[in-house]
């Protein structure tokens, strides 16, 4: 900016130069895998429309997509042979490719292999061929939820969006043992920073490594020794 506007770069510079406004960062929310589970098998999956959901649902679960990225896609945009993938456009209008679970792929085949509703190119469509609409996917979600709760009752307590069902990709990776920079290009995330922040959400983790700590005890201090090794160092200095 301050090369397309020379008389003013010093001011720029001084804006530039302020801190930005620290704020609360809000929890993370995700569900269990028994709950992903309940959500999945909501859908009657004898009927088009509950086969659609579930494979929306599941794709969602298991990719992480963003809403606005999940209902942005075309049935070109699936890869099932080898390497199974979808590609999406997402934030700054960045494409990346997500892996697909061979439940997913197998699901996605199955799905393509219906006649598409009114020649639709939209991977999920409405019943009139058009794409879904964001309020339309928090609906179907809502419904399922619904559903669900009568099987896995934590449900109730829990309220469950889209951004939520992204949230929980995200703490199924990581509870796998996958990465946080992994995850960051899985997610599409600009700053490896955000997706840290499911490391603080993740209490398991955190038990894991408080496990890992050697003991007090009680009222005995020990002296440190420094060990040879270390003693010859810091003579050497």
């Amino acid at each position: 900016m301050s090369f397309e506007e020379p008389a003013h770069s010093a001011l720029i510079q001084r804006v530039l130069a302020i801190p930005s406004k620290r704020h609360d960062k809000r929890e993370v929310h995700f569900l269990t895998r028994p709950e992903i589970e309940a959500i999945l098998t909501a859908p009657d999956r004898t009927t088009w429309l509950g086969r659609r959901d579930h494979t929306l649902l599941l794709v969602a679960v298991q990719t992480g997509l963003r809403l606005s990225e999940l209902i942005g896609l075309d049935r070109d945009a699936i890869h099932l042979g080898s390497g199974a993938h979808v590609r999406c456009v997402g934030k700054g209008r960045k494409e990346r490719a997500t892996p697909l679970t061979t439940l997913a792929r197998r699901t996605l085949q199955a799905w393509l292999d219906e006649p598409a509703r009114k020649a639709a190119n939209a991977l999920f469509p409405n019943v009139h061929g058009g794409r879904l609409s964001a309020d339309s996917v928090q609906s179907l979600l809502a419904k399922h939820v619904r559903l669900a709760g009568a099987v896995c009752p934590s449900l109730a307590s829990k309220r469950v969006s889209p951004h939520v069902l992204r949230h929980s990709a995200a703490m199924e990776l990581l509870q796998a043992g996958v990465d946080c920079s992994v995850i960051a290009l899985w997610l599409g995330h600009e700053s490896i920073e955000t997706t840290q922040s499911y490391l603080h959400a993740h209490l398991a983790l955190k038990e894991a490594a408080l496990a890992k700590l050697r003991p007090y005890e009680h009222g005995k201090r020990t002296r440190f020794r420094p060990v040879d090794r270390v003693l010859a160092f810091l003579e050497a200095l």
